[in-house]
């Protein structure tokens, strides 16, 4: 007899500090990553991001953020009244990622991986252990950004504006 598949672990429910726009989703697992991009860092005000993914499907709005596009091919959920940084997405991809500080309970999340680490900034990271990746090692983001910009473009902030 083949083992029963594990329970799916119950929902997450968050929102942003006003109250005004909240959410539940049902996450495939408990496992977070920080963002060093450039552009996380100005999008959040901070050295980094803290993100969960997760698919779209599985994300339920109470109340729906605005939506700021980011760059041709993302966009970026947040609070219209407070400002409070809410999703990342690729517009034409299956899943979102979510700030884990939006999160009624941001402690169920754990970190584990750092991802866009050619633009972390040294001063601000205590080593922690965990792997860092760079953006361009992600060969489908790399392929998004080129599909959208050309070939020579270099992803990131300026890209973006120029969009």
């Amino acid at each position: 007899m083949p083992d029963a598949p594990a329970p799916a672990q119950p929902p997450l429910t968050g929102g942003c500090l006003c109250g005004h726009v909240r959410y539940r989703a049902q996450l495939p697992n408990r496992d977070g990553y920080y963002c060093h991009c450039r552009m996380c860092q100005l999008a959040f005000g901070n050295t980094r991001a803290a993100y969960v993914n997760l698919p779209k499907a599985d994300l339920h709005w109470q109340q729906a953020p605005a939506y700021y596009a980011s760059s041709k091919i993302a966009r970026r959920g947040f609070c219209p009244r407070c400002g409070t940084p809410l999703t990342f997405e690729f517009v034409d991809g299956p899943n979102i990622d979510v700030s884990v500080g939006s999160l009624d309970d941001p402690g169920a999340i754990t970190p584990t991986v750092h991802w866009g680490v050619e633009t972390r900034l040294a001063g601000w990271h205590a080593e922690d252990g965990l792997p860092g990746k760079r953006l361009d090692e992600n060969e489908g983001i790399a392929k998004l950004w080129r599909d959208a910009y050309g070939d020579q473009v270099t992803p990131g902030v300026e890209a973006g504006r120029k969009g």
